[in-house]
């Protein structure tokens, strides 16, 4: 099965965090998955790692940004270009969630019929399979 991770979701599984479910850690685990990892994520990363001063979107991340390649390359996961098919779904998309990123997330997982790796809840108001 194919799967989307969320940016927060890649980041807790690189990290060991507690917070990403039991049963997310098993998904991305299984090697019979297939995970993906969407260039709109390394983009949200970028750019809030990026901001100096502290705030409520702000990511955290305590291995250097680089080092996301080498793990996204150990786990195998796969990268998720951005396309214009994804650019059209995003523009057609109903505006339940706000977050330009997750809303790229979202049209990926529509788009390319993935499930989404998740704890978001505004997901659910979209036509995409979700775990978590």
């Amino acid at each position: 099965m194919q799967y989307l991770l969320d940016t927060h979701a890649l980041l807790w599984f690189i990290e060991g965090n507690p917070k990403l479910s039991l049963s997310a850690q098993n998904i991305i685990l299984k090697k019979e998955n297939e995970i993906y990892v969407s260039i709109a994520s390394l983009w949200e990363i970028a750019i809030k790692l990026s901001k100096e001063k502290p705030d409520a979107d702000r990511l955290t991340f305590s291995k250097p940004f680089e080092a996301l390649y080498q793990y996204i390359e150990i786990n195998s996961f796969q990268y998720l270009s951005i396309s214009l098919e994804h650019l059209y779904k995003v523009k057609n998309l109903p505006h339940h969630h706000g977050d330009p990123f997750d809303r790229l997330l979202i049209a990926h997982a529509i788009t390319e019929n993935m499930t989404m790796i998740s704890v978001d809840k505004a997901f659910r108001a979209y036509p995409v399979a979700t775990t978590w």
